[in-house]
């Protein structure tokens, strides 16, 4: 950690300018305040948060969505935890499972594929909300379905990809970025490659990370290393996990399951081909045919978007630890136990 610590010092003033540095995972962005790191970093090197959050990026219409499936008769909504308490404009799934709708809490997709076996009088839904990382289970679970015939099961489908994200963040005119810290589980799939276009276009270094405090630490220095001597590439920090191609067959599951489509992001918009749509062949279990998506828009005082896009910090919100707390969240970035807001309540108050 010290020996770490030193190599930022000496690389910092190399560069002898100011640098700042965006992660783009939710796991690095706990790992970062749990860990202190922005207090034992040189005056010049600044850390800011990006989308790398799944639930905090997922945009008021799809909860909106959510809650509306939740309400109907005969309907079971399963979701991973951290999106039970997210507002959507005028409730959310928890609000409505004290109210009386089924809510259920899973942990994994193929617990509710299980649920809709159980329950053949009941439509099953599950909500898939995730980046690269658990869009695989999500396809091989829909697969399943298909290819058990249960046609009460279906996924109200909200998976984004990272790359254009990034892209969208280095034409953002708000936005100083001078390296990307990037996700070790996404690129566990993806690999590096995925990356290869932002040093290539946009002359920006990319180091993918893992998640403990030294790794970060060890990120920091490579991110460090390539601006001292003027290079701009994409390297390994979290070789342990991640190579060049990533996974190829978790890749082909994705691809036989979903296409590109575009995709809305909190804070930032709609990106183009930005996410992951259920394909026609498997229509039949995609809930997103029989809700319609609403024009929504989050809490007037929360700033979720602008932390998500690195234009501001959780404390540079005036709601902040104030009116949103953990338990009054006004905005997903409080509620997700990713969320940059979550953190820095935690952790950097």
């Amino acid at each position: 950690m010290n020996e770490a610590l030193n190599r930022i010092t000496e690389l910092a003033r190399r560069v002898g300018r100011n640098v700042t540095f965006m992660e783009v995972c939710g796991t690095h962005t706990m790992a970062v305040s749990r860990s202190g790191l922005r207090r034992l970093l040189p005056a010049n090197v600044k850390l800011i948060s990006g989308p790398g959050c799944p639930v905090c990026v997922t945009d008021t219409s799809y909860l909106d969505a959510a809650i509306e499936l939740a309400r109907r008769p005969g309907v079971i909504v399963t979701t991973f935890g951290d999106l039970v308490r997210v507002p959507g404009s005028e409730s959310s799934l928890e609000r409505e499972r004290a109210a009386g709708a089924a809510v259920r809490v899973v942990y994994s997709p193929a617990d509710a594929l299980a649920l809709a076996r159980e329950n053949p009088d009941k439509q099953v839904v599950f909500l898939g909300v995730g980046f690269e990382t658990t869009a695989p289970t999500v396809a091989w679970t829909i697969k399943k379905a298909a290819q058990g015939g249960v046609p009460n099961f279906s996924v109200l489908c909200a998976h984004k990809t990272m790359p254009f994200a990034m892209e969208a963040l280095l034409k953002d005119q708000e936005v100083k970025i001078d390296g990307f810290i990037c996700p070790g589980h996404v690129s566990v799939i993806t690999g590096a490659q995925l990356y290869r276009f932002i040093p290539e276009r946009y002359g920006i270094p990319c180091v993918v990370c893992g998640f403990e405090a030294v790794d970060v630490m060890k990120c920091i220095a490579m991110l460090l290393a390539q601006i001292a001597e003027k290079r701009a590439t994409v390297e390994i920090e979290y070789t342990r996990s991640v190579n060049e191609t990533g996974n190829p067959a978790a890749r082909h599951l994705i691809a036989e399951v979903f296409e590109e489509s575009d995709a809305g992001w909190r804070g930032i918009g709609v990106i183009p081909r930005s996410g992951l749509a259920i394909r026609p062949e498997f229509a039949r279990w995609d809930a997103g045919q029989s809700v319609t998506f609403r024009e929504s828009k989050p809490h007037p005082g929360c700033r979720c978007g602008d932390v998500l896009r690195g234009v501001l910090t959780p404390p540079e919100c005036k709601l902040f630890a104030k009116v949103c707390t953990p338990t009054n969240p006004l905005g997903p970035c409080m509620v997700s136990s990713e969320g940059a807001c979550a953190a820095f309540y935690r952790y950097e108050r």
